[in-house]
């Protein structure tokens, strides 16, 4: 019914939960490396931003093969235990730090790059690695702009040179 809190619309209902924004939250820690038991869901203490620093409330993120080989610690370069994975995703903008002028609070936006991992429910990121999400593209595609579809679009763009009119097989897609 007109007027319940209920009938509210999803926007609405995000912008009330990012006006009672919590001190903490919830990540996805890897202390140890190893097999996927590893991944331990713990609570977090909230990232402020600083100058030039985006936090953003996460709808999505990225699962990228690479996660897996640091996960397990069969990757050249490793992070310093305890870590949250996680590179790419998309949500809302939190909170924007001193000079962020590219994104502001309550927009969609993907990103590629985490300061703090993505496998969170907010992370903190550069501004430089933070862009608006199209409102034509859901969260779950925007998770996948900063790693997956940049990869393929160097691939064949760049790489392969592909033109209009080339024939393209991708093999191995995810």
């Amino acid at each position: 019914r007109p007027g319940h809190p209920c009938t509210s619309s999803l926007t609405e209902m995000e912008e009330k939960m990012e006006s009672a924004r919590p001190s903490t939250m919830f990540a996805i820690e890897v202390a140890e490396y190893g097999d996927p038991d590893v991944l331990k869901c713990l609570p977090s203490k909230l990232p402020q931003p600083g100058k030039g620093e985006v936090l953003v409330s996460m709808r999505a993120a990225g699962v990228n093969p690479v996660e897996t080989y640091i996960r397990s610690g069969k990757y050249a370069k490793l992070p310093t235990l305890p870590y949250t994975p996680g590179g790419e995703g998309a949500g809302f903008v939190s909170m924007v730090g001193e000079g962020v002028t590219k994104v502001a609070p309550n927009q969609r936006v993907y990103l590629a790059g985490s300061k703090t991992g993505t496998y969170a429910q907010y992370t903190l990121c550069s501004e430089a690695t933070v862009f608006p999400l199209p409102d034509n593209v859901s969260f779950e595609q925007g998770a996948c702009l900063g790693t997956a579809y940049a990869t393929a679009h160097r691939a064949v763009f760049r790489s392969a040179q592909a033109v209009a009119g080339n024939t393209v097989l991708v093999h191995g897609a995810t």
